[in-house]
């Protein structure tokens, strides 16, 4: 039996660049999202892939989905929870129902997603649950009342999950990519540092889940290293640094 990969938000960005790449791998791809015409162009392009669309703001609509998926194609091996919103000309201020918004899909989609296959990977004791945040998470940015906190939130959820799904011998994996080509991204206004496209995280993605066995999975290690080194230093230094970038940015 060929092995089985769920995606959310496998429509655009880089849940269809993963799509096409398991594809392509010979793995039998189920794709969720909102829009079905979207979803049904990525169809296409393999006959491995078939989608179901979901809102995942929808709970029972996610236990549904997922056990359509389980029907089709007889089991999940791997779930890759991309659902992502973001709204730059929104997030310089504090606009507390749009980052309920926020919160509501990247976090709480999220959340409603690992939920459905909950019982699925506790009473098959293997598999793989993959949470994508991103480098937003590591430490408060200007500009993101919404997007980065809901992304350090995802970050902190998936530290818990890896304790209690790996009981099960479950594996957890974060996904935070840096700057990465998507329509998401698209709407900034400033200049994203070590660009790179979808492929190249598929590329990363696909290595990272099934030819190892990290916890984390972070690219442009180029861009990320940095980050994680303004993790550990004093605030003090964190906050000095983020404002010198940030003015050179706006010059």
């Amino acid at each position: 039996m060929k092995k089985v990969i769920w995606i959310t938000g496998g429509g655009t960005g880089i849940g269809k660049a993963v799509a096409i790449k398991f594809a392509n791998q010979g793995w039998k791809v189920a794709i969720s999202g909102r829009r079905e015409n979207i979803l049904k162009e990525v169809e296409d392009i393999n006959p491995n892939i078939k989608s179901f669309p979901l809102d995942v703001n929808d709970k029972e609509k996610c236990f549904e989905i997922m056990k359509n998926i389980k029907e089709e194609f007889g089991d999940i091996d791997i779930c890759f929870f991309s659902t992502g919103k973001w709204d730059p000309k929104k997030e310089r201020e504090i606009d507390v129902e749009q980052i309920e918004k926020v919160f509501k899909v990247n976090f709480f989609g999220t959340l409603n997603c690992i939920k459905s296959v909950e019982d699925h990977f506790r009473n098959r004791k293997n598999g793989i649950i993959t949470i994508v945040s991103s480098i937003a998470g590591y430490k408060g940015l200007p500009n993101s009342t919404g997007y980065g906190p809901s992304k350090a939130a995802l970050n902190n959820l998936a530290e818990s999950l890896y304790f209690d799904f790996g009981r099960y011998n479950v594996r957890v994996c974060l996904v935070s990519p840096g700057f990465i080509k998507t329509p998401m991204t698209d709407k900034n206004d400033f200049k994203m540092p070590f660009l790179k496209t979808p492929e190249y995280s598929a590329d990363k993605i696909y290595n990272g889940l099934i030819n190892s066995n990290k916890f984390e999975i972070h690219f442009p290690k180029s861009l990320t290293l940095i980050l994680k080194f303004f993790k550990i230093i004093p605030d003090r230094l964190y906050f000095y640094l983020v404002k010198k970038m940030t003015k050179l940015q706006k010059k």
